[in-house]
């Protein structure tokens, strides 16, 4: 089996930090009730069918989009630290699991590496995102480079609704 080559170009990144200690901000992200509260583009719906937050594990979900339109996504876990670090692969999928190309943007790499790194102190958490592309083609690195707005205008709602979510999150 061949090694992943992880893209030559600058990765995407993006930190938020929040009033919450870290223990309970990994909860938010690795238990699917918690998850299903924030995860996504703001006035989506959120399925999550399967959370399982070890190596070799999966997060399967899907998303509804206000006018009914589902999209399926998948991350498979390849390094799970509670309660500092989480490392996977990200990918558009099927109902099934399988993975396929973005449904806006086929050019979109199918793979990205994802690590969310928490760090806390003080019962503040900062999350830091880092998303690269994986096994990607030059056109899949391309349409990568090109999308750092969307990216950040996309991982920033995600990570607004995750600010919404602490902000109302009873003790």
């Amino acid at each position: 089996m061949a090694a992943d080559t992880i893209a030559d170009t600058k990765p995407f990144e993006i930190e938020r930090s929040y009033d919450i200690p870290r223990a309970d901000m990994w909860k938010a992200w690795t238990v699917r009730e918690r998850m299903t509260q924030w995860w996504g583009p703001k006035g989506f719906t959120m399925n999550v069918r399967r959370l399982e937050p070890r190596p070799g594990g999966m997060n399967h979900y899907s998303m509804k989009t206000p006018d009914g339109h589902e999209m399926w996504g998948r991350a498979v876990f390849r390094e799970v630290v509670p309660p500092e670090r989480m490392v996977f692969v990200t990918s558009f999928s099927d109902a099934d699991g399988g993975i396929t190309v973005h449904p806006m943007n086929p050019n979109w790499p199918r793979e990205m590496l994802t690590t969310i790194t928490l760090t806390g102190a003080g019962g503040r958490t900062t999350v830091h995102v880092h998303w690269i592309p994986l096994n990607a083609s030059d056109k899949e690195v391309n349409a990568f480079d090109a999308g750092h707005d969307s990216m950040r205008q996309g991982w920033g709602g995600t990570l607004d609704q995750l600010g919404d979510y602490v902000a109302g999150r009873k003790p």
